[in-house]
């Protein structure tokens, strides 16, 4: 554990918080992507199936527990509460984020570090993590009505892995023998898909203006 490392965490834990505080406050997730939050709820099952048979910490296990947990319950919500999913602007929420799955499955099989059940889910979930965003992001560009609770989740989500990646340089150059090429390179698309809602993010910040991305 570093300070990059406890950053980067906490920023992801910020970014499930303001999308837990829309929700249960304002009772809207308008401008949010249920398919994006699918594709994190299939990420987080996949990566903590040794939640309950390797413990590192009870830190890490309570994180491991709140992003489970946070991901499942926002799909409830979106889906079931009968005021949430109102809000839901499924008519412009239209990526086919299925298509996401399979190529990220096979991709798993066939580039891993160990050939085995829980090494190629856990290394399912970072390939599937990189792109689950884009359902996200392609519903922002359609609907160009940003409100800004979603403009700071989507902004926290897009910075904890930034500071990830931080993190990761530093553990580099500190650490002997720590290299991870999938991990770092699923990290860096990651934060690439990203950079153009981080650039309009700071110009409506530095500007005092609206967030709004190009059609």
């Amino acid at each position: 554990m570093n300070i990059f490392r406890l950053a980067g965490d906490m920023t992801h834990l910020f970014s499930v918080l303001v999308l837990l505080l829309k929700i249960h406050t304002i009772k809207s997730c308008a401008g949010i992507s249920l398919k994006t939050q699918e594709l994190y709820a299939i990420v987080f099952a996949t990566r903590y199936l040794d939640i309950f048979t390797n413990h590192i910490s009870p830190y890490n296990t309570i994180m491991k527990l709140i992003f489970l947990g946070s991901s499942f319950s926002i799909v409830w919500y979106m889906r079931y509460h009968k005021i949430v999913r109102r809000s839901y602007d499924k008519d412009q929420d239209t990526f086919r984020h299925y298509i996401l799955i399979l190529p990220c499955l096979i991709l798993a099989l066939l580039i891993n570090e160990k050939f085995t059940f829980k090494e190629v889910m856990w290394t399912f979930s970072l390939y599937l993590e990189a792109v689950a965003i884009l359902p996200q992001l392609v519903l922002l560009q359609r609907t160009r009505n940003i409100d800004n609770l979603t403009g700071q989740y989507v902004f926290l989500l897009g910075a904890y892995r930034a500071l990830y990646i931080v993190n990761w340089i530093y553990r580099y150059f500190t650490e002997d023998h720590f290299v991870h090429w999938i991990t770092w390179i699923c990290g860096l698309v990651q934060t690439l898909l990203c950079a153009d809602f981080f650039y309009y993010y700071f110009q409506s910040w530095k500007n005092n203006m609206k967030l709004q991305l190009p059609a």
